[in-house]
């Protein structure tokens, strides 16, 4: 009897696939060391990011479960 694969916990944790089915991810540099960081900087640091498309069948290779 063969199991059932388990999804990656800290690939769930890092990415979102879209309902196109797109893989999105948190940018970096927005963790720590926040005060030397300009505010423009930081602004444009937020929102969500699209994986590139060489990494995107990997992660959601990751992501099934």
């Amino acid at each position: 009897m063969s199991k059932k694969m388990k999804s990656h916990k800290g690939a769930k944790k890092r990415f979102k696939v879209t309902g196109s089915g797109k893989v999105t991810r948190r940018s970096k540099n927005l963790n720590h060391f926040l005060e030397k960081k300009s505010s423009r900087r930081k602004r444009r640091l937020t929102g969500d990011f699209e994986v590139s498309p060489a990494d995107a069948p990997r992660i959601k290779k990751l992501l099934s479960s």
